[in-house]
């Protein structure tokens, strides 16, 4: 196995406080690996960067025929619990003839400080509806549904969990060799870094053959591109990189330290994992893969991320690790 190579450093002052090493892999269409850093042939748990692929089967198997863009988001996405985000989940669940009691992600509070504030004021309870993986929840109990099977969806048996397996093994071109279980409960099943890799620019070439599964990979894309709001939620990393790109682009971020990217314009897929699990370094080391193709600017804030202290002076500052995204070679 090759190691990781530095990604990220931390400087504070004259010192280099810390450096995260990582894996990175880029696919082109046809499935073959352009550039690699590290070992991209490593496993990995691909956690909420895998949303994508686990929505698959809801389009593909008819249940998701008339869902709206901004569900489709929501069934990709990794939320803040904001409101808005809330309310729309909420309202599918209804459609569905179902409420918050019949999600099995575990409840979590509101990432928006000022709607947490406010809940904790009212007295208004934390459920379930406000975990960040709700609407994949909403999207995997449609699915249920439609397939008439019951609602234990998280159970890796599950025809649900079962058609996501499927759905990943193809989609990344090899078989996964076992399963996670997800901070939301629902099994994850695990890929090399250059099978997702593969997985996302399938996605960024999606639109032409007008296939089933084409087709769904489009309107995914589509509906993250639309709304970069809902997939995370103010001031995260992966609406702000959505919303300035210079070109439609699909970011996903997953926990320890695993980034996705999708590019349709170069029909190119991104897949990185931070050896340590840093999420912080896993923003800053994707910024730079997307800098590196001139779809984000140069001088984006992710690039080089002040740090600073409780009295908001800057005390150091989070960049790229010397050399990283060089090609292999160059």
């Amino acid at each position: 196995m090759t190691r990781p190579v530095p990604m990220v450093e931390i400087l504070r002052g004259d010192f280099m406080e810390s450096r995260h090493e990582g894996h990175a892999a880029i696919a082109n269409a046809g499935g073959r690996i352009v550039d690699a850093w590290g070992d991209p042939g490593v496993v990995i748990l691909p956690r909420s960067s895998a949303k994508m692929l686990q929505a698959l089967p809801l389009i593909e198997s008819g249940a998701g025929a008339d869902l709206s863009t901004e569900q489709l988001a929501l069934a990709c996405a990794s939320h803040s619990g904001e409101r808005h985000q809330v309310f729309l989940v909420s309202q599918w669940l209804a459609d569905l003839g179902l409420d918050d009691n019949a999600l099995l992600c575990g409840p979590q509070a509101s990432r928006d400080r000022e709607h947490c504030l406010w809940m904790n004021r009212v007295g208004k309870e934390v459920t379930r509806v406000y975990n960040n993986c709700s609407g994949k929840h909403a999207g995997f109990l449609a699915l249920a549904r439609h397939l008439d099977a019951g609602l234990d969806y998280v159970d890796p048996d599950h025809p649900v969990q079962r058609s996501v397996r499927l759905a990943i093994e193809e989609t990344c071109n090899e078989e996964s060799p076992g399963f996670g279980i997800d901070g939301c409960s629902a099994p994850n099943f695990a890929v090399s870094l250059a099978g997702l890799a593969r997985a996302m620019a399938r996605f960024a070439a999606a639109g032409s053959s007008g296939g089933i599964r084409d087709v769904a990979m489009k309107r995914i894309v589509d509906a993250m591109i639309a709304h970069p709001d809902l997939v995370s939620g103010h001031g995260r990393a992966c609406a702000a990189l959505m919303e300035s790109a210079n070109e439609p682009l699909a970011v996903k971020t997953g926990a320890e330290g695993v980034y996705v990217a999708i590019l349709p314009k170069r029909k190119l897929g991104i897949a990185l994992k931070i050896a340590d699990g840093a999420t912080r370094a896993s923003e800053v080391a994707m910024a730079v893969l997307l800098a590196r193709f001139r779809a984000i600017n140069e001088n984006h804030p992710l690039l080089n991320r002040d740090i600073r202290n409780w009295n908001g002076l800057a005390t150091g500052v989070m960049r790229p690790a010397a050399g990283f995204a060089t090609p292999p070679g160059g």
